[in-house]
């Protein structure tokens, strides 16, 4: 398939360079386009039960205001022990749309009893790509745990990166470079997905 403009479509400073990073490097020949590149500021309200609801919906609200081939995704943390949360619905856990200062806060209090062992999580990116004619949609995971304190400063927009240590390694997600991430992370994973099948 080729694409010559591709618009990634997110307001979230960090998603974004994680997906600029790895997409320029993969499809030399397209140019690669943010919302304020646009002058887009409008917000998809995420109301969809799953991550593949919610990033088709965003991509396709963002290709209807831009006409640009789009890819958009959803993430969520779920926490084992907090039964799964906080989910789809790791942006607005407290009921609105949190800070990343209060998410983090949030997550060390719900979990400052939770024993070393049982602290394991599971990071998920679904990302979808729609083109005013066809639908992609990939998924990747990556697996881990929670330490009991932040342990750097978080990366923007991604503010559970601070506490999430990858499964074998001893940094957490905001204490490895972008390529780092990249080749071990959720969204890393499910944007390979979508490469390959945009190649």
């Amino acid at each position: 398939m080729k694409i010559n403009k591709l618009l990634i479509a997110t307001h979230n400073i960090g998603k974004f360079k994680e997906s600029e990073e790895r997409l320029s490097k993969n499809l030399p020949n397209t140019k690669i386009i943010s919302l304020s590149d646009l002058g887009i500021t409008e917000d998809f309200e995420e109301t969809g039960e799953t991550y593949e609801e919610n990033a088709m919906g965003k991509a396709k609200f963002y290709y209807n205001l831009a006409k640009i081939p789009t890819i958009a995704d959803d993430s969520g943390l779920s926490v084992d022990a907090l039964g799964g949360e906080p989910g789809v619905h790791s942006r607005t856990w407290p009921g609105y749309t949190a800070t990343d200062e209060e998410l983090l806060e949030m997550i060390l209090d719900k979990m400052k009893d939770v024993p070393k062992d049982k602290r394991t999580a599971c990071f998920v990116t679904v990302i979808a790509f729609y083109n005013g004619a066809e639908e992609m949609i990939a998924k990747g995971e990556e697996f881990g745990s929670i330490s009991d304190k932040s342990e750097s400063k978080m990366d923007e927009g991604l503010p559970y990166s601070a506490v999430f240590f990858p499964k074998g390694h001893n940094k957490v997600f905001s204490q490895l470079s972008i390529e780092e991430k990249n080749a071990i992370s959720h969204r890393g994973r499910a944007l390979e997905k979508i490469i390959k099948k945009l190649k």
